[in-house]
């Protein structure tokens, strides 16, 4: 079992690839030279091989520790947040390799994190906790579809949340509603648009019914009045 924590432990005076070969076997240097290469290919730091760690940023580090972790083949491997210290292109490129990696070398994979969208598609189960209690254990499908509570829900981004009353009175059989979830219908509920901002894939929009707002994604700009209906 390896882990990789938020502090790194990397050796000060040793290059990043002496870090990551710092477990290896030295019986075959060519044979570990070709491991250390490989996982510096994996966490993206081929270029750095001969670099000291002092002279990387935080999340170059961070995956400095995770290449070292990986080269014993461990059948588990631990991962405390392990993607909090890198700019989202390489937030990208990072989680492909890796679970590509892990799953070719049938390495078991915990990840600790807050982050449940950076990592959903590669994800066979979620373990949720709060205040130390075991909530939900189920398939990521599962979980997004049907949260146990509201904490579960807002782990997956923005979510509109009903409480009892309102889920009775806007005749819902769920509590919870991600933005998507709502959409404009040419017959529906009535609502009025408070504000409809240009958010990239999608216009993030607030809208106010029954003196509820809730949160709506759409492909088109919205204004005035619209008809709504919950899928």
């Amino acid at each position: 079992m390896k882990s990789v924590a938020q502090s790194f432990d990397l050796m000060p005076y040793a290059t990043v690839a002496e870090n990551v070969g710092k477990f290896i076997s030295n019986i075959n240097l060519s044979k570990k030279k070709e491991i250390v290469m490989e996982l510096l290919d994996v966490v993206g730091l081929q270029e750095f091989a001969n670099v000291l760690p002092k002279y990387l940023s935080g999340g170059q580090q961070q995956r400095v520790a995770i290449a070292r972790a990986l080269s014993v083949l461990p059948k588990l491997l631990i991962l405390d947040e392990p993607f909090s210290n890198l700019d989202f292109p390489r937030k990208i490129e990072l989680r492909e390799r890796l679970f590509r990696y892990v799953k070719q070398h049938q390495i078991s994979l915990i990840i600790s994190t807050h982050e449940l969208q950076d990592i959903m598609p590669w994800l066979d189960q979620i373990v949720i906790l709060q205040d130390g209690r075991l909530i939900q254990n189920d398939s990521p499908e599962e979980t997004y579809r049907r949260p146990y509570n509201s904490y579960v829900a807002k782990l997956f981004g923005e979510v509109n949340i009903f409480n009892e009353t309102e889920a009775a009175d806007f005749q819902l059989p769920k509590f919870s509603y991600y933005p998507k979830e709502i959409k404009i219908t040419e017959k529906g509920l009535e609502a009025e648009v408070l504000e409809s901002r240009f958010a990239g894939n999608y216009y993030w929009n607030k809208i106010s019914i029954k003196n509820k707002e809730l949160v709506v994604y759409t492909d088109e700009k919205l204004n005035g009045m619209v008809s709504i209906s919950f899928v």
